[in-house]
């Protein structure tokens, strides 16, 4: 981190102190840190940047937090960009989630965009990511905006950009709006027109239900078996996380013949305290609790829960008289597989099918692929990399090829009809493939042996290491440049074969020393390939403060390949104290 000026701080603290008057929250929380150097340095330190995941960041006062101001700016910067590329009757579609000051954050966009001649299209109430995708390419917008932090602690807010194509903004649009924005003042260069004068001269409207009905035609056209789910008598529980779930998840599954839901009621209805869990996460255990607390009473076929935004979405299923929580790499290439091979089965594979993961996915995939004649592409983390694909398709005309999506943090996605990970789509898919086993007499846990037993056992899991506030930037950056220049050769006394730095696009091999380039775009990652078919990845997380180390190791029987996962992390986590 660059030195601080503190004089400039606190010019900086002072200016806001006289200008941002319009929210009394921010009011009162820069009055309660007067006195607080530690608190004015971390708020003040540096500005949120506009990167390709949008805008996130701590909800409150001051440049590097989420509040109106830099919402403001941020949405000048994108208003401007937006304006450039199409001068004429630029549109863009804006939804929320129920996160902290969401439906406010969205208004206030809303209102920059209005004020620079941009006519937006508003859902009315809450929706997930994968419905702001849609409307985007529905109604022909230039761009969208989804005011979220999609899995983040409920003391963060953000706002996920996207483009003409429903895909969120890659690197070169984020950099020309990041541009932008650096030139602006924060309290002087911001146009803004009035919501309820935006509403009554027509520059924004809320979008109508026909929207939302042409989002769930679609969703149900990804179906293969879905008589399997209207007679197999599924039982579900399901948990929106208190977020934007509740009702299109419902809605599909009623549409597809699940009618046996139970909601966890404390985690029903929309709330961005998230009061139930630290982390409305379905990664963690910890956000399912209430759901497999409730499993134990209705002893359901299945627990689905989204994420607060819900294009994310965790599975538990009976095993035993407990629940087993499947990760985001088991349920993703079982889909792939159940796909595939049920279009074969029905003849509605396409030609020369495409399937895409993310390259921290695990390498199962590749052998699922081989199994039934999918070509699997790799690309860096993200589903506007995922989804990417299938715009470049889409120029070819060739769409038609691709068949399904995934990635380990629990995303997944089928179909074309939007660019983002899609957790309405994936219950009903996953719903859907667990009627069809129970048709067929098997369990989701039977399945997922069979499987196994098939092409082997392929453990996949993640450690996360956070670094919160001014300094923590710092640490991670001289974390990942000390495996750049330390390069190990054995973790837990396992050979390493090969270290790739996305960063430098060069994969070395070192044993013999050859290098070969990396076809990916740069980015700040590390991958060590070490004997046995196991790999260790480590990089930044692209939307919070935190390193991921992602693990891949292979055996027999899922407690031969979890040993070695186990000394893999055990030596790992001395890297991060």
């Amino acid at each position: 981190m660059e030195k601080i000026n503190k004089e400039a701080l606190n010019a900086n603290y002072k200016l806001w102190c006289e200008n941002a008057k319009s929210d009394p929250d921010l009011v009162t929380e820069l009055q309660s840190i007067a006195n607080d150097d530690d608190a004015i340095l971390d708020r003040f330190y540096r500005e949120l940047e506009f990167g390709t995941a949008g805008l996130r960041g701590l909800i409150g006062a001051g440049p590097n937090r989420m509040n109106f101001y830099t919402v403001r700016k941020a949405t000048q910067g994108f208003a401007d960009y937006v304006k450039a590329q199409n001068p004429n009757n630029p549109q863009v579609a804006i939804a929320y989630d129920s996160r902290i000051k969401s439906d406010y954050f969205s208004r206030t966009a809303a209102e920059v965009l209005a004020g620079n001649g941009i006519k937006v299209h508003m859902y009315s109430e809450l929706m997930p990511t994968p419905m702001l995708s849609f409307a985007v390419r529905y109604l022909k917008c230039d761009a969208g905006i989804n005011v979220t932090a999609s899995h983040n602690p409920a003391k963060f807010n953000g706002y996920k950009a996207y483009g003409a194509d429903g895909c969120q903004i890659g690197s070169e649009v984020a950099d020309a709006v990041l541009a932008i924005c650096a030139k602006l003042d924060i309290f002087n260069d911001i146009k803004s027109l009035d919501f309820e004068s935006a509403l009554s001269q027509g520059l924004v409207s809320y979008i109508d239900d026909s929207v939302s009905e042409a989002y769930f035609d679609e969703v149900k056209k990804q179906a293969i078996h879905p008589e399997s789910s209207r007679e197999a008598g599924l039982k579900v529980v399901f948990t929106p996380l208190n977020g934007a779930g509740n009702k299109p998840v419902r809605r599909i599954l009623n549409d597809m013949g699940i009618t046996d839901i139970t909601v966890v009621p404390e985690q029903e209805m929309p709330d961005g305290n998230f009061p139930t869990c630290l982390y409305p996460n379905p990664e963690f255990r910890e956000a399912l609790e209430l759901g497999l607390k409730l499993c134990k009473e209705v002893k359901p076929d299945l627990l689905l829960a989204t994420d607060p935004d819900c294009d994310r979405v965790g599975i538990a299923v009976p095993d035993g008289n407990d629940y087993a929580l499947f990760s985001g790499n088991e349920t993703g290439v079982m889909l792939l597989e159940y796909i595939a091979r049920e279009r074969i089965a029905t003849g509605t594979m396409p030609a020369n099918p495409i399937a895409v993961k993310s390259v921290v996915t695990t390498t199962l995939t590749e052998e699922v692929g081989r199994e039934y004649g999918v070509e699997i592409i790799a690309t860096l983390t993200g589903f506007k990399n995922i989804c990417g694909v299938v715009a470049e398709l889409e120029k070819k005309n060739e769409e038609a090829r691709f068949l399904y999506g995934f990635e380990e943090s629990y995303g997944y996605v089928s179909g074309t009809y939007v660019r983002d990970k899609d957790a309405v789509v994936a219950s009903m898919l996953i719903c859907e493939m667990a009627a069809f086993y129970r048709s067929q007499g098997i369990s989701l846990i039977e399945a997922r042996a069979k499987m196994y037993e098939k092409y082997g056992v392929f453990h996949n899991s993640v450690d996360n290491f956070a670094f919160e506030g001014a300094s923590g930037m710092e640490k991670m950056g001289k974390i990942m440049q000390g495996f750049r220049d330390s390069i190990l050769y054995e973790i837990a006394s396992i050979k390493v074969t090969a270290f790739s730095d996305f960063k430098a696009s060069e994969k070395s091999e070192l044993m013999s020393g050859a290098k070969t380039a990396i076809s990916l775009p740069k980015t700040n990652m590390v991958i060590f390939d070490l004997d046995g078919g196991a790999c260790v990845i480590v990089r930044p997380s692209g939307t919070e403060p935190k390193i991921k180390v992602y693990y891949t190791t292979v055996g027999k029987t899922q407690q031969e390949a979890g040993a070695i996962r186990e000394r893999l992390s055990n030596e790992m986590k001395g890297f991060f104290k």
